[in-house]
């Protein structure tokens, strides 16, 4: 027999990353309620650029997914792992680079984004340098788990490290494919992929860094703290597996339906909506199993308030995961899509998944991590009660507002004509709750606030070194029998073999990440559109420099450019969008929302003294729009120099200037932009020939134009 080994779990790190969530989450929360009023009260922008919309909606997301849900991941996975495994962390020294490097990245982002510095992808905006630095922390990470699991004390490994496992592999795939860029500065770079590709590729990406970043792990917190807050098992080892499987297999392949209705090829976007309605099966499997759980314990739902949380969070899980099938539904997403409703679905899993079994993990783990009691138990249900409020003030604004909208941009007459034809009508409509939204952020910061001074007091009333828990175990003995107590096959073969269990994840992303991406190079409408691309007119030098300025200045995160193959979308904005119309683009700017009206045809549309004026001050030529004004614009100036660089890369990755383009780019630009220049003060417009907004509107009068 074996003795018994006494040990010390890494409480530190645990206690470092809980901290760092709650610093992080103050952060994103306020960022979020202030953009939140600043579509209620479009002058909150204050003609300041790095306080726009634009610029602080990146850096809301990055600092809600990236900095606070990431955190709080990483809190509850070291706390959780250690126990289930038996085991100290690996190594104390990588543990403590993964945090510290974690907090650079987090800090290089909030440095970054509102200053301009995105690649203009949706939860991919960070620089080429800082994606680098995320890959290697992340790295370390998984380095630090893996050995870890291999270093257990027992034989079989808990449900929840599969999604810990499953959460590290996917993620590294994603986070890598997407991020493969080009540099043409030390802070700026061109993604290799363009136009339909890179939306495919972005899609791919962005869904599934909500799966296995915002789910699994949260999934396998969830099997770890309902249980141990209960004081109960999983209600069925054999729903777990089911749900580990099928949700690892079939969540890679539901990208394409950010795309229904769009120039991606109609069957992939079939096999991303089939996919989608297919992961109601396994999501609502996983909320069944943990709301069984807590079943017997439901008198603790009513008195402890760590249960409270958890069993809402589950809730929320199985509306969200309810709701994202609907809205992949062709017919459903037309209305859906580029409204207010998809916000509404995205916060609904947001504060209510996330944020709440964020905070019913804190409030578990605080106590033990600090070795004391909870302050005030009252304090908790205050902030449940108040949080709650919030969200669904929050969600009813939201949704509405979503609903209302797409309904009213897609109504036609029976004459065949649009209702409203005026798309700011769609928007003024919805203000009023916007204000309602911003409300509900306030409440659900509120609650926030009193959960800080809880956790202020309760560490106030700990030891000054609460230091490791200590814990024993013997270690498991190699023969040991691997069958199911259950009878029949047995999962457990591959709990007692996290290897071979980490290859199958493997095989299991990769095929479906391989039947997402295939359209890239097996759809023939894409493979001749990059044909004819050696064809077709690429970006000017000064278009492709008002271009990169649309970009910096997040454009994308209020107007879309992709006209859809609806009805509607082709009586307000003309054709629907083709796949050679975007082959130049790094990155693609098809957008996910619409606050402003599509622009993929806006060029000629209006004359450049409309742009200007526009730009200077929206409200004097579009009557109610919440755009900000962008004076900095007409101060700021060209960045010439970099131009040749810029179309260097643009040529190394295969957009067909020749070498006389590239050498002459800034020579070219100054002329161009000279003549735009010269026509705005034939119209009485004070402008100078280095203005960065003659860069812009030579981007958006090329847009719909002869390419």
């Amino acid at each position: 027999m074996q003795q018994v080994e006494r040990f010390k779990y890494d409480d530190g790190i645990v206690r470092k990353f809980t901290i760092a969530t709650l610093a992080w989450a103050l952060v994103a929360f306020l960022a979020g309620i202030y953009i939140a009023f600043e579509m209620a009260y479009y002058k909150l922008n204050f003609g300041v650029p790095y306080i726009t919309f634009g610029r602080l909606r990146p850096l809301h997301t990055n600092a809600a997914v990236f900095a606070f849900a990431g955190n709080a991941i990483f809190a509850g996975i070291y706390y959780s792992m250690q126990r289930v495994l038996k085991t100290r962390l690996f190594s104390d020294k990588i543990s403590k680079f993964h945090f510290w490097g974690w907090q650079l990245i987090i800090v290089s982002a909030a440095l970054t984004l509102p200053f301009g510095f995105t690649q203009g992808k949706e939860y991919a905006e960070l620089e080429w340098p800082i994606d680098i630095a995320i890959t290697v922390v992340w790295v370390a990470f998984g380095y630090n788990m893996i050995r870890t699991i291999l270093q257990r004390r027992v034989k079989h490994i808990y449900v929840a490290v599969w999604f810990y496992i499953a959460t590290f592999v996917t993620v590294a795939v994603l986070h890598v494919v997407n991020s493969l860029s080009i540099p043409f500065s030390l802070i700026k770079s061109y993604p290799v992929y363009a136009g339909v590709s890179d939306a495919l590729v972005q899609w791919w990406y962005g869904h599934n860094a909500v799966a296995f970043f915002l789910t699994t792990p949260f999934l396998g917190l969830m099997y770890y703290f309902i249980p141990k807050s209960v004081n109960r098992p999983v209600y069925s080892y054999r729903l777990s597996v089911v749900h580990f499987w099928t949700l690892v297999f079939i969540y890679i392949w539901a990208g394409p339906h950010h795309l229904l209705n769009t120039a991606v090829p109609d069957w992939a976007q079939t096999v991303g909506m089939a996919f989608s309605v297919m992961l109601w099966i396994p999501s609502w499997g996983g909320m069944i199993n943990g709301l069984l759980t807590i079943r017997g314990a439901w008198d603790k739902v009513r008195t402890e308030p760590v249960v409270k949380f958890l069993a809402v969070a589950t809730i929320f899980y199985g509306m969200a995961t309810f709701e994202g099938p609907l809205l992949a539904i062709k017919s459903v997403s037309e209305i859906g899509h580029y409204t207010d409703w998809i916000i509404a679905h995205v916060h609904s899993g947001a504060l209510g998944w996330n944020g709440f079994l964020s905070f019913g993990m804190i409030y578990y783990l605080v106590p033990k991590l600090w070795n004391t009691e909870l302050y005030s138990k009252r304090l908790a249900n205050v902030h449940f009660w108040v949080g709650t409020l919030g969200i669904l003030l929050y969600l009813i604004a939201i949704y509405t507002a979503g609903i209302t909208q797409g309904l009213m941009l897609r109504e036609v007459s029976d004459a065949g004509r649009l209702a409203y034809p005026d798309f700011v009508s769609s928007v003024t409509r919805i203000i009023p709750l916007y204000w309602i939204r911003g409300v509900g952020g306030l409440c659900y910061l509120g609650g926030f606030i009193v959960m800080l001074y809880n956790v202020r007091m309760t560490v106030k009333l700990a030891a000054k070194n609460p230091g490791d828990t200590e814990d024993e175990a013997v270690p498991y003995q190699a023969k040991e029998s691997t069958a199911d107590p259950h009878g029949g096959f047995s999962h457990r073969i591959l709990e007692a073999a996290p290897m071979v269990l980490t290859v199958l994840v493997v095989v299991a992303i990769g095929t479906g990440s391989l039947i997402s991406l295939a359209p890239m190079f097996a759809s023939s409408s894409i493979v001749e559109a990059n044909y004819k691309a050696q064809m077709l007119k690429p970006y000017t030098a000064l278009e492709l420099a008002g271009r990169d300025i649309y970009v910096r200045e997040g454009c994308y995160t209020c107007h879309s450019q992709m006209i859809r193959k609806t009805v509607s979308d082709v009586l307000r904005f003309g054709n629907p969008s083709t796949i050679e119309e975007s082959v130049f683009d790094r990155p693609f700017q098809w957008g996910s929302r619409r606050i402003g009206p599509d622009l993929a045809r806006v060029g000629s549309k209006y004359p450049d003294l409309w742009h200007y004026r526009h730009m200077m001050n929206p409200q004097e030529v579009v009557n109610g729009s919440i755009m900000p004004s962008y004076g900095w614009l007409f101060k700021d100036k060209i960045d010439y120099a970099i131009l040749n660089k810029k179309l260097d890369v643009m040529k190394s990755l295969g957009v067909p200037y020749s070498e006389n383009d590239v050498e002459t780019a800034e020579d070219r630009a100054r002329s161009d932009a000279a003549k735009i220049a010269e026509g705005l003060r034939a119209d009485g417009a004070q402008v100078k020939d280095d203005s960065e907004i003659l860069a812009l509107i030579s981007y958006l009068q090329r847009l719909g134009g002869a390419k």
